[in-house]
């Protein structure tokens, strides 16, 4: 057993996890969400003004 532990510790790789470039989700995310916001205001003002 613990020479097949060993074995599996040499063989390990360093594992390099890369970063993703996530700014253009984070656009996405802004831009949906002042949508929805705006479209929640338009119609709330709706509400209100036939109140």
């Amino acid at each position: 057993m613990s020479e097949l532990s060993r074995q599996t510790k040499k063989e390990k790789k360093p594992h390099k996890e890369t970063e993703q470039n996530l700014k253009g989700t984070f656009a996405s995310v802004l831009l949906l969400g002042g949508f929805i916001l705006v479209t929640w205001l338009f119609v709330f003002k709706i509400f209100l003004d036939r109140a």
